[in-house]
């Protein structure tokens, strides 16, 4: 194939085509690019990686020391944690100083857990002597592949191999007992967030409850949570709720606005009232009413009922009230106990009580706009509301109280032998308090987050804020490449809501565009709730670009220097203002602007000089408005320009990731997030890229006004362009989150305005329409034409199709694999396909597909297959099926190393099928029943042979054994391969939503054939598909894949490629792509519209109207016939009902419900009926006593035996059977009557409840 100068291609016919746009080279001609699919997963690995490097320590900080008092001695002992260890994982050597590393490989097939040391420093203190510090081994802890601990970090492609990986391997999930397991997204609400709701639940709180409350979920910097609901009140005062060891306690909210800081009733009135104006009463953007000023005073009076006037007697009020539930505080002062209530359950993202109380009063104002309908509540299904839970953090406070939990269960064993007051325990002597502390072993802890991870269940007694405490993990199943992947970017709801009956929750809002992909869900009882990522959505960490730790003091910080620079006046705690010589005023501009340190004044006039030296200052608008910034970051206290604080819509409030730091004018606002805007954009910003600006402008009776800033993790974030800033390079793409989208103007890239009109010009622009849909749904071609349903079902069935299971098939150790042994690249493919290398992971075949009624063979998407097609391959796979023999599980523990693997001298029958060594001849066929595999036991001197269980036979494909112990073999594990050629039932489908099952299999002879090429299909589907389905992609890609073989291309079929591109060229040039691909094929000699006429296989006459046809790529699914049939006639019963058992693996029978009854009742078919129901199934003759009507109290009396002589020839004389019925105490009025056997259960059941059934008999003449 050569290049024409006139830039047309000349195939090997010499016939010049038109190059097309749509042409794309092949991904085996460039070099592979992993960094996009590691970028799918890298928030798994990023969150783990921060709790390895920085929030272990955290965390370990926040653990609460525990203290142990011996009344006798009268010594303390305070007891702490500290100095966390994490190694990578090593494998297990008793002899030897050095370590090897162990691999996450040789944990797959030795079926074992790919985890590290965890090691930490238990501190012990008498009294305030000297800290001695013991290190304590917590056990093996699972370690994250690809994370920083894993000996895979950093390998490239080769090493990769070496290792025996895939050469894609982007890691992210745990190996535990062999198996791959990985954390499953939850979406919880947004941290640190208000949010008002409506929800009936709140009255039932207590009397006098409203259905109204602004709820926020503070998170601590340990990634543990508390949440805290203001209710209202029919009254007009509100309580404070939070949870306390499982039960939920209610606080009046004047009480704990008086105890966090000193504070005049005055000034909370002030504080409370000033989102009132008259001047601006029902205006725009106004959220008071002069209802406010009324429940303030009742909040007051509440404080004033309760005797409470200053600070010390509230915080005396809640140390009094709560020291019976503070653990360890039940002798310290109710002073104490109040300041740790404050500290660890109420706004406990903040330090400082200035800015929990500043929140607090931000939070009443949020509630009484919510009663007086002058803002909206919040939607808690809304993804703005929402962030998502990470691993680490999952880890992190899983681990947290676990530890919490050891260090008091040590306490309590130390308390109960001092209490014991045993004479062989010294309490001073620290080797007797560790082998005390040995009773309550270290290593649970480690095993504690294995179990959670092998079986996602949380054991807590605190339910550490979540809403569910199961299905936290998943198996991260290989079925494909696809179904792999997917369990990274999935993200769920929670298990709570499945079980509901709205569907409010399930619900694609408007919110999520670009965050959530709305294809790519499933469908049944998880639609809506189990989401996918969309392809550019990414998690915002703690790791900045360049890998490193962020700052967030530093980083907030600087973001508060700006919005100061810009015009915000900070909420700084309220100071009584001095003067010199303390003191210095700074007057700017004959303005005084406020006050400053004499002792630190100098270094301020050196810096502001600095600034004025360098002319206008880049980073903010006015040069005074940068002087004052500056001012203010070395110290100097801004005189606030009133003292009365202003609310909406004057001015808005500034909240900067859960703390109220200051008010804006709402008139520069919209300067200062433009601002925002840009510095984020700048690369030598102190402000960080994915600051989520949250600006909610003034509305009638909308959204709470107010300007809030997010710097936090766990956030979603996606990139857009920004085209209000000059375009320069990469510059202009922006990170946005879902809270700010929603109030943000951004134009589609098809060029449209979106009929926004010039009034609200756009900001920003998508980068690709594409960006919305998941990596499954991006690989659809042409998915814009097809109807949404159908991209739906093919999300689905990607998942769930025989792919090329993996590239280090020899190493795995997988239960189950379906692996297609001949795939191929498919000739018609997306951007995405290339983008994340999925040729590496073919999962289809090209077939030649007639569009065609053709036998009836293929009704109702029934389809007819070429037989010779299959013989040379097309969809043929594989099942590998992995056993796994361990002798020290089969054997008990004390006698584990007396059995071997060794075949049997004796029994020579065996020898064909098994090796001297008690293995399988690898590539032997093994029929049902045959044994594979030899155990000889040298104390009993018995040899036990493993059967083969199921139906059909098997080949031994690989037989892997366990090289560790030094001794003979404990371990093998032998996998099967089960041959999987495509049959009668197995089912296909299109990768647009289009599957079908094979109804024939034809020889090539009885197949159609083209006229002009001699072509016979490999695959005839109805055309009665199309028109309901309306699946145009399907077409489009037949004629595209036509065109493409025959110009040797493989096509672009990237959706909404037209429009995007369109809108980038003249009218004129753009083509539809119908008259692309038409033109292509037309070019080639063939049909413009792709149809062909055929000719009948069986008659040879030409068919009388022309026939689609042209390749498309199939995928073959994992539902086949020869795993799923299942026949019964006899077989194994249940013994308490002697009906068949269900199960396929058991032999048992397929469930005879009441519709098929009922179906068999409508047909009349009563005989049917009575063999399925009774003769078939638990059939039983019983003996019924006339007289009393009973089928209990019959027995059989069997007759003393006589010697009888017998006849030559004859077979003996059977005596009679005699039944009598103890009850009535005679043989009379016996009669046997055929019943199912579980009625005489009924009856059985009916008698343990002392209650008589008795049967009526009647001849069936007489009935």
């Amino acid at each position: 194939m050569t290049t024409t100068a006139g830039g047309e291609i000349t195939t090997a016919t010499g016939v010049n085509q038109p190059k097309s746009r749509r042409r794309m080279v092949p991904s085996w001609l460039l070099p592979t690019d992993y960094e996009p699919l590691r970028d799918l997963v890298r928030h798994h690995i990023e969150s783990f990686d921060f709790m390895v490097e920085k929030g272990l320590e955290d965390m370990l900080m926040a653990v609460k020391p525990v203290e142990v008092f011996d009344s006798f001695s009268k010594k303390k002992l305070r007891i702490s944690l500290d100095n966390p260890q994490l190694y990578p994982p090593q494998k297990d050597r008793l002899s030897g100083t050095m370590r090897e590393a162990l691999y996450p490989f040789e944990c797959r097939q030795a079926k074992t857990t790919y985890a590290g040391r965890f090691m930490a420093d238990v501190c012990f203190q008498y009294g305030g002597g000297a800290v001695i510090r013991e290190k304590f081994n917590f056990g093996q802890f699972p370690i994250m592949l690809k994370s920083k601990l894993c000996h895979l970090r950093g390998a490239d492609p080769k090493k990769l191999v070496s290792c025996k990986e895939e050469s894609s391997e982007m890691g992210g999930y745990f190996i535990l007992n062999g198996l791959e397991r990985v954390i499953r997204l939850l979406i919880l609400p947004k941290r640190n967030y208000l949010m008002s709701m409506v929800r009936n639940s709140f009255r039932d709180r207590r009397e006098g409850y409203t259905d109204k409350a602004v709820v926020i979920r503070c998170v601590r910097e340990d990634q543990s949570a508390v949440s805290i609901k203001l209710y209202y009140l029919t009254n007009g005062s509100a309580r404070l709720g939070f949870w306390i060891q499982g039960r939920e306690y209610l606080l009046p909210v004047g009480v704990v606005l008086k105890a966090l800081t000193d504070t005049t009733d005055h000034e909370i009135y002030v504080s409370l009232t000033c989102c009132f104006n008259e001047k601006y009463e029902r205006g725009r953007g106004c959220v008071g009413t002069q209802l406010v000023g009324e429940r303030v005073k009742i909040i007051l009076d509440e404080v004033r009922d309760l005797s409470l006037f200053s600070r010390s007697q509230c915080l005396e009020h809640l140390g009094e009230y709560f020291q019976p539930v503070m653990d360890g505080l039940e002798k310290e002062s109710f002073l104490v106990v109040a300041d740790a209530v404050l500290r660890d359950y109420i706004f406990v993202h903040l330090d400082n009580n200035q800015d929990k109380f500043n929140l607090l009063i931000f939070m009443l104002q949020k509630l009484f706009s919510l009663i007086d309908h002058t803002s909206v509540p919040d939607n808690p299904d809304s993804l703005q509301n929402q962030e998502v839970l990470l691993p680490g953090h999952l880890i992190t406070i899983y681990l947290k109280e676990k530890l919490q939990d050891w260090l008091q269960r040590a306490r309590r064993l130390l308390q109960d032998e001092i209490d014991n007051k045993s004479k062989s325990f010294d309490f001073s002597s620290l080797a007797h308090v560790k082998k005390v502390m040995d009773r309550n072993p270290s290593r649970q802890i480690s095993s504690a987050i294995e179990n959670m991870l092998k079986t996602g269940r949380l054991v807590t007694q605190s339910g550490l804020d979540l809403q569910q405490r199961a299905g936290m993990t998943v198996q991260a199943e290989r079925l494909n490449f696809l179904r792999f992947l997917s369990h990274f970017r999935a993200v769920h709801r929670g298990t709570s809501f499945a079980g509901l009956r709205t569907t409010t929750v399930r619900k694609l809002l408007p919110e999520s565009w670009g965050f959530l992909c709305p294809v790519h869900t499933p469908d049944g009882e998880p639609c809506g709730l189990l989401n996918h990522m969309a392809c550019t959505c990414r998690v915002t960490s703690y790791y900045d670009a360049q890998g490193n730790v962020r700052d967030f003091f530093k980083m907030r910080m600087s973001v508060l220097s700006v919005l100061v620079g810009v015009g915000m006046t900070p909420s700084l705690p309220k100071l009584v203002p001095a003067g010199p010589p303390e003191v210095l005023s700074v007057v700017l501009d004959g303005r005084v602007v406020g006050s400053i340190p004499s002792d630190i004044v100098e270094k301020a006039v050196s810096v502001t000089s600095y600034y004025d030296a360098q002319g206008n200052v880049r980073d903010f608008f006015k040069m005074r408005m940068s002087v004052l910034s500056v001012l203010v970051g070395v110290g100097m206290t801004p005189s606030l320009p009133k003292l009365v604080p202003a609310g909406p819509p004057e001015v808005l409030s500034v909240v900067l990731d859960g703390r109220v730091v200051g008010s804006i004018p709402s008139d520069i606002v919209e300067k200062a997030v433009s601002h925002l805007r840009r510095l984020k954009l700048s690369a030598t910003s102190v402000v960080p890229d994915d600051l989520e600006v949250g600006y909610v402008p003034l509305s009638m009776g909308g959204a709470y006004p107010g300007l809030y800033l997010f710097t936090s993790p766990s956030r979603f974030v996606r990139p857009v362009r920004n085209i209000s800033v000059p375009a320069g390079g990469n510059n202009d793409i922006e990170l946005i989150g879902p809270f700010e989208q929603v109030y943000m103007e951004i134009r589609c890239a098809d060029g449209g305005d979106g009929g926004r009109g010039s009034s609200l010009p756009a900001t920003h622009e998508e980068i690709h329409p594409t960006g919305i849909l998941s990596v499954v749904a991006n690989l659809t071609p042409w998915s814009d034409h097809n109807q949404s349903p159908r991209n739906m079902y093919q999300c689905q069935m990607a998942k769930q199709t025989m792919a090329f299971s993996s590239q280090a098939l020899h190493c795995r150790a997988d239960q189950k694999l379906y692996h297609l042994q001949t795939p191929q690249t498919p000739i018609v493919r997306t951007k995405a396909y290339e983008k994340y290398g999925m040729d590496e992971f073919p999962s289809g075949t090209n077939a030649i597909v007639a569009v065609l009624a053709y036998s009836g063979y293929d009704m109702e998407d029934a389809m007819v297959l070429n037989k010779s097609s299959v013989d040379r391959g097309l969809c043929r796979g594989h099942i590998y099926q992995t056993e796994t023999i361990d002798l020290a599980e089969q054997s008990g523990k004390g006698d584990r190393s007396h059995k071997v693997f060794r075949r049997s001298n004796l029994d020579k029958s065996v020898h064909s099928l098994i090796d001297s060594d008690g293995l399988p001849y690898v590539g032997q066929t093994i029929n049902p029943d045959d044994p594979y595999c030899s155990i000889y036991d040298e104390v009993t001197g018995a040899t036990k042979t493993t059967r083969l269980k199921g139906s059909e036979p098997v080949i031994v494909d690989y037989v892997a054994v366990d090289v560790k112990s030094k001794k003979q073999l404990q371990k093998a594990n032998v996998r099967f391969r089960r041959t999987r050629n495509p049959v009668i039932g197995d089912k296909f489908s299109s990768r647009h939503g289009q599957k079908g099952v094979c109804s024939q299999l034809w020889s090539d002879i009885d197949m159609p054939f083209s006229g002009v090429t001699g072509m016979r299909p490999d695959l005839i589907i109805n055309p009665h598909a199309f028109p309901s389905r309306m699946t145009i992609a399907m077409l489009l890609e037949s004629i595209a894949a036509k065109g493409g073989c025959l110009t040797h291309q493989l096509l672009d079929a990237t959706p909404f490629s037209s429009v995007h591109d369109d809108c980038r060229e003249s009218e004129s040039e753009s083509k539809s792509l119908v008259d692309e691909l038409g033109s292509m094929l037309a070019s080639c000699g063939f049909n413009y519209h792709g149809s062909e006429v055929l000719y009948s296989g069986v008659y040879g006459t030409e068919l009388t109207c022309e026939i689609f046809m042209g390749p498309v790529y199939y995928q073959r699914l994992r539902h086949m016939v020869s795993d799923k049939y299942q026949v019964r006639s006899t077989g194994t019963v249940d013994q308490l009902t002697r009906q068949p058992i269900k199960g396929r693996k058991r032999g048992g029978g397929i469930r005879f419900g009441e519709m098929e009854r009922d179906s068999l009742l409508a047909h009349g078919a009563a005989y049917l009926l009575h063999d399925r129901l009774h003769t078939c199934s638990d059939h039983h003759i019983a003996d019924v006593c006339s007289l009393c009507g009973s089928i209990l109290t019959t027995s059989i009396i069997h007759p003393q035996k006589r010697a009888v002589r017998e006849i030559g020839g004859l077979p003996p004389g059977r005596a009679p059977k005699k039944v009598i019925c103890i009850a009535c105490q005679t043989s009379k009025g016996m009669e046997t009557v055929a019943m199912p056997y579980v009625f005489r259960y009924l009856a059985t059941e009916l008698a343990a409840m002392n209650i008589k059934m008795t049967l009526q008999l009647s001849n069936g003449a007489g009935a």
